[in-house]
């Protein structure tokens, strides 16, 4: 392995800084980036392969630079220091091995005081990964979930922590807020009437693909999403899924229809940014199924976004200070 490289010629996310052999320089760092290279032990036949996509989006991520020239000609790299610290070193098939792993990885970055951002694997990684928040936060966490679907089932084929129940266990982890956790974007058939059930039960809120489109706007809409999952806590967790984007524009995720726009997305990711979040997850993309690579390469988009709310975010602080 290089400097310039994870492993092979996989480069680090956005050419930023290899931490693998440097974990001491991670509290040095505004951001850190890495791979959760995990597809449960239970899964789809027709849809596998997301242990890959952490490996795919570092590649397509050696394209760009850190400007977005549409968000105030803004280079992020100016800004933030960044660094990536590679995958977690997960077990195949071993799931609760590897959920610890995933907890202990993820809590030295918390730890560090870094801003993390993840990249799946499948939308199990979600639930170690907070909860080692919960660890390192004194009051409660909230969390917004742009999904097409709850991922809230009891088990998901007899796995407790399988990718189709993040959100199960998230419910019962005691320094969550379930009032303060906002399921976004939901739509489609492949909910179940228990899933919208089991997410009123607990308290949790949910906002459907047409709450989103027949919205005044979608900075004022962000703002009422980010209301409630900040209210009675100390962070806010943004956890995303690829479906929750139209098949149209995501050939490497679930085929789920009637979903959002990429700019629908990338607007209320950067909404939520600039209003604070401690850290963000992007899971379930599929390399193999997309030719292009289109749904890894819009990663990059979708995490600039977030770094551009994330400076916007920081000069507010520094104004009231």
């Amino acid at each position: 392995m290089s400097e310039e490289t994870i492993y092979g010629n996989t480069p680090c996310f956005l050419n930023s800084e290899n931490l693998v052999n440097n974990r001491d320089k991670m509290s040095e760092k505004d951001i850190v980036f890495y791979g959760v290279p995990w597809e449960g032990a239970v899964t789809w036949g027709d849809y596998t392969g997301c242990e890959l996509a952490p490996k795919v989006i570092r590649l397509c991520s050696a394209r760009y630079s850190c400007y977005l020239p549409e968000l105030n000609h803004m280079d992020m790299a100016e800004h933030l220091t960044m660094g990536d610290l590679g995958d977690v070193d997960v077990v195949p098939a071993q799931v609760d091995e590897t959920m610890e792993r995933i907890q202990s990885f993820s809590g030295e970055i918390w730890k560090s005081g870094a801003f993390p951002i993840a990249f799946g694997g499948d939308h199990g990684i979600t639930y170690p990964i907070i909860e080692s928040l919960t660890k390192e936060t004194e009051g409660k966490v909230g969390i917004i979930h742009l999904d097409a679907h709850y991922d809230n089932n009891l088990r998901s084929g007899g796995d407790l922590y399988g990718r189709g129940s993040p959100f199960a266990r998230l419910y019962e982890t005691e320094g969550v807020r379930n009032e303060s956790l906002v399921h976004l974007g939901i739509h489609g058939p492949r909910n179940k009437p228990e899933n919208g059930k089991l997410a009123k039960e607990a308290g949790a809120s949910t906002f459907t693909i047409k709450d989103i489109r027949e919205a005044d706007s979608l900075e004022n809409f962000s703002k009422k999403i980010y209301d409630i999952a900040s209210e009675g806590t100390d962070k806010v967790y943004l956890s995303i899924c690829s479906d929750v984007l139209d098949y149209a524009f995501n050939p490497g995720g679930p085929a789920d229809g009637n979903g959002l726009t990429p700019y629908e997305l990338v607007t209320m990711i950067h909404e939520f940014a600039s209003m604070g979040l401690c850290g963000m997850d992007y899971v379930e993309v599929y390399p193999q199924q997309d030719t292009n690579d289109f749904s890894s390469h819009f990663v990059s988009t979708a995490v600039l976004y977030a770094l551009a709310g994330v400076v916007k975010n920081r000069q507010s602080d520094q104004a009231e200070a």
